[in-house]
C-alpha cells in the first residue's frame, strides 16, 4: 500500500497512552493519514483479511479517552490529528455552517468562527479534543439543555465504514449511517469530515456561581432554569465535599457581591453544590444584561452570601479548563492517572442517588471535580446512538478524579477505583434507569444491557459496520 500521509512502527509510544492513564497497549504500527483515502485503504485492507485475523485498528484523537478505547494492542492506530483536510472552510449565509476535518480541534475552530463573528453552538467543557473524538461520543456540556449535545448540531459527515468504503451521510443521505456514528462510540464508522452549525457569536460572557447547602433546593433551580423560556445561556454545576477556603479560592477570578457576609461563610466540614451559570452578550447590551440576569437570580434560592460574579471574554469562558491544565501540568500533575466515572441519571432517580452518594459514598471527600447538572431531553434529537436514560430531564454526573501516583491512601488510584465500583453497584439497579455516559464494558452481557431498551434502532444498522 502507498499512502499520502505514512504508516510508522518506530516512535509510537505515544498512542499507547491516553488521559486515563490506565491503560498501555502497545500497537504494532501508527497511520498519520494526509488524505480520508489513507484511512480507508487502512481498513479495507484489514477488512479484506478476515475475521481470521486478529488485527485490530482504532482511531485517536487527541487521545482522551479513559480506558484505552483509542489503543489498539499489536493492532494499527490511525492518528486522526494528522489529517487536515479539508482545509477549514466557512459558509456564512442564512443557516451559517464550517466544514472541518474530524482531526481538527474544537478550540482551533472557535478562533477561525469567531473571525467571521461566528460559533458553534455547543460545547464540550475542554475544547482541547478533536472534532472526530466529541462526536463519536456526544460532546456534553452546560449549553446542551438548550442546543442539545454537539452530535445534534451537525449537518454532514463524512465516514469510512469498517469495510473502507468512503460515504456522505446526512439527515436525508445515508440516514441510518448519519445516526449510527453519531454517539456511536466509533463502532459504526470513522468520522473525517464534519459540517458542524454555527450561530452569531456574543462578545463577552457574565459567569455566575452561588451555593446551596440543601440538594433538593438545588436541583429544583437547575430544573427551573432548563425549562424556563427565557434563561441563562449556560447552566451546570458541581458538588463540594469538604473543601477548606472556597470561596477565597474564588476570589482570584470572581467578586463576591456581598464581600462582609462572604468572608464569614465556612465551607468547612459541609457538602456543598455550586450552581455555575453563564450569561452571553456584547458590551452594548451590557446594562440590560445586568438586568437580565438580576431578574433570573432573584427567583431562586441560593444561599445569599455565596453569589460570586465575573465578566470575561467569550473565549476565556469557553478555555477555562485549559487553565487549570497549564497549572497542572507545570505541577506535574496532569498526566496520572484519571479512573473518571460519567453517568446520565433520571430526574425520578436523582435525589435517591445524590442521598446515598454524596451521603454516604463519598462523604468524606473526592479526589477531583464534581459535576452535576440536568439536561432537557425534549429538545435532542434520539435517533443517534446516543444512550440516555428515557426520561425527558436526566442529569449528568461526572466524577473527574485524578490518583496520585503511588499513594495507596484516599487520593490513590485503588481507592478510587473502589469508590467507583460501589457507585455502578448503587446505579445497578435496574428501577433507578442510570445509564453510563462514556461506556467501556468488558463483556456482551454488560453491552447489552446497556443498549437493551434501544436494540430495535440499530436492527436496521448492520450495512454500516
Amino acid at each position: 500500500m502507498t499512502f499520502d500521509g505514512h504508516l510508522c512502527f518506530n516512535d509510537i509510544e505515544f498512542a499507547a497512552k491516553d488521559f486515563g492513564n490506565r491503560y498501555h497497549l502497545m500497537p504494532s504500527a501508527v497511520l498519520h493519514p494526509k488524505s480520508v483515502s489513507d484511512i480507508s485503504s487502512i481498513i479495507k485492507y484489514i477488512f479484506d483479511l478476515g475475521l481470521s485475523s486478529e488485527l485490530t485498528v482504532a482511531a485517536r484523537g487527541h487521545g482522551h479517552s479513559l480506558e484505552g478505547q483509542a489503543q489498539a494492542y499489536q493492532g494499527v492506530v490511525i492518528s486522526m490529528e494528522s489529517l487536515r483536510v479539508p482545509k477549514m472552510s466557512f459558509h456564512t449565509g442564512r443557516d451559517p455552517y464550517v466544514d472541518v476535518s474530524a482531526g481538527e480541534l474544537w478550540i482551533n475552530i472557535l478562533h477561525e468562527s469567531l473571525k467571521k463573528g461566528l460559533a458553534p453552538k455547543s460545547w464540550t467543557d475542554y475544547l482541547h479534543l478533536t472534532v472526530g473524538g466529541t462526536l463519536s461520543n456526544a460532546g456534553i456540556s452546560g449549553q446542551a439543555f438548550q442546543h442539545g449535545p454537539q452530535i445534534n448540531n451537525v449537518y454532514q459527515l463524512v465516514v469510512v465504514t469498517g469495510r473502507g468504503e468512503v460515504a456522505t451521510c446526512s439527515e436525508e443521505q445515508n440516514t441510518d449511517l448519519f445516526h449510527a456514528v453519531l454517539g456511536g462510540l466509533g463502532q459504526f464508522g470513522i468520522i473525517t469530515q464534519a459540517r458542524i452549525a454555527l450561530e452569531p457569536a456574543p462578545k463577552m460572557v457574565k459567569w455566575i456561581r452561588a451555593l446551596y447547602s440543601d440538594f433538593t433546593v438545588f436541583a429544583k433551580d437547575q430544573e427551573l432554569l432548563i425549562s424556563s423560556k427565557n434563561s441563562f445561556d449556560y447552566v451546570e454545576g458541581f458538588v463540594i465535599i469538604n473543601r477548606t477556603g472556597l470561596l477565597n479560592n474564588w476570589r482570584s477570578s470572581f467578586n463576591p457581591k456581598d464581600p462582609v457576609q462572604a468572608n464569614q461563610f465556612t465551607s468547612e466540614g459541609k457538602i456543598l453544590f455550586c450552581l455555575e451559570v453563564a450569561k452571553y452578550y456584547n458590551p452594548q447590551e451590557s446594562d440590560y444584561i445586568d438586568q437580565e440576569t438580576d431578574s433570573l437570580l432573584s427567583g431562586l434560592n441560593y444561599i445569599r452570601s455565596t453569589l460570586f460574579q465575573s465578566e470575561v471574554s467569550y473565549v476565556d469562558f469557553l478555555d477555562r479548563v485549559h487553565v487549570s491544565e497549564i497549572k497542572l501540568r507545570e505541577k506535574g500533575l496532569w498526566e496520572v492517572p484519571h479512573p473518571w466515572l460519567n453517568l446520565l441519571i433520571p430526574r425520578s432517580s436523582i435525589h435517591e442517588f445524590a442521598q446515598e452518594v454524596f451521603g454516604n459514598i463519598l462523604k468524606d471527600t473526592s479526589n477531583g471535580p464534581v459535576l452535576i447538572y440536568p439536561v432537557n431531553k425534549s429538545r435532542w434529537k434520539n435517533s443517534t446512538s446516543l444512550i440516555t436514560p428515557q426520561e425527558d430531564v436526566f442529569y449528568l454526573v461526572a466524577f473527574l478524579s485524578s490518583a496520585v501516583p503511588s499513594s495507596t491512601g484516599k487520593d490513590g488510584l485503588e481507592h478510587i477505583l473502589k469508590q467507583n465500583k460501589k457507585i455502578l453497584q448503587f446505579c445497578g439497579r435496574p428501577r433507578l434507569g442510570i445509564k453510563q455516559y462514556l461506556p467501556h464494558y468488558s463483556t456482551p452481557e454488560e453491552w447489552k444491557a446497556h443498549f437493551w431498551y434501544s436494540l430495535g434502532k440499530f436492527s436496521t444498522r448492520e450495512s454500516c459496520l
